[in-house]
């Protein structure tokens, strides 16, 4: 029987989306009074042009149930198993609602990614490259909820206001990042965003310095997949960061990814993140 690795929008893969045939559950995201699905009706360039006009920052909703189950039915309508990753649990209410639609489909499973963006995508090629194999669904799951934990990511945030009025920050965390020009590193931990190592001065040195210190701290990832996420940052410091981590481990795969309107309703403009496997390949 074939297996379809599906996903919400919020893994960022991009055009891997469509060059691996992964079919996507979109995320809504509001601007103001407008109402749009995340890629194909609202985009990053659209939330930067609605920010810097309104000083407002967007707000998004989950996939519904019902739209799961419109989904789950198209995908499995040939006979077809289907795995489909969602963010985080912590960050959504996609799993729940996925999870409440798969149970009107046999052979649908519905996986907590534990992550957001890229690090949802390198579940989604791990399971693909799976179902690839001949896995069946219920196997993908399984390995695939056994590797979540060695998923690695982080990213460094330049403008803390998206953050904070996302309500994954506190107030005065946002003031002092702003008045001491502070670029925290915020990191997925547990299923949930926490804030990490800071980093003072610009945002390019410190997104910098930020990849430095993270190709220090696994000296062994899976060379197969090693995104580079970001948000409209400047290509100078894409490619920068790039040399850094092939410095660091030359032997790596780098699929360089620009967030998604989801992931950039929350992030803002310039965020950078470097996303991988910490177990070396060894699955």
């Amino acid at each position: 029987m074939a297996v379809k690795v599906t996903s919400d929008s919020t893994a960022d893969l991009g055009e891997y989306f469509a060059e691996r045939g992964i079919a996507v559950t979109p995320l809504t995201v509001l601007l103001g009074d407008r109402t749009g699905l995340d890629g194909t009706e609202i985009t990053p360039a659209d939330i930067y042009e609605y920010f810097d006009k309104t000083k407002t920052t967007p707000k998004t909703s989950a996939v519904s149930p019902e739209e799961y189950r419109r989904f789950f039915a198209e995908q499995t309508a040939d006979g077809s198993e289907v795995v489909h990753f969602t963010i985080s649990s912590d960050m959504s209410a996609c799993y729940a609602n996925a999870v409440s639609a798969a149970k009107e489909f046999k052979g649908v499973y519905v996986v907590d990614s534990r992550n957001l963006s890229t690090g949802i995508g390198l579940l989604v090629l791990y399971a693909d490259d799976l179902a690839k194999a001949g896995l069946s669904g219920a196997e993908i799951k399984e390995k695939a909820e056994a590797r979540r934990g060695a998923v690695r990511a982080s990213f460094v945030v330049d403008n803390m206001t998206f953050l904070y009025k996302g309500g994954r920050c506190s107030g005065v965390a946002a003031f002092f990042a702003s008045v001491l020009r502070i670029k925290p590193c915020i990191s997925v931990t547990g299923g949930k965003m926490v804030v990490g190592k800071k980093y003072m001065g610009s945002t390019d040195k410190a997104i910098i310095k930020y990849a430095a210190d993270i190709t220090k701290s696994c000296p062994n990832p899976d060379p197969k997949y090693v995104f580079v996420t970001h948000s409209s940052a400047r290509p100078e410091v894409v490619e920068t960061v790039k040399r850094e981590v092939l410095a660091a481990w030359p032997d790596v795969n780098i699929l360089e990814t620009v967030a998604g309107a989801t992931i950039t309703s929350h992030c803002g403009r310039g965020t950078l993140g470097v996303l991988f496997f910490a177990d070396g390949g060894k699955v």
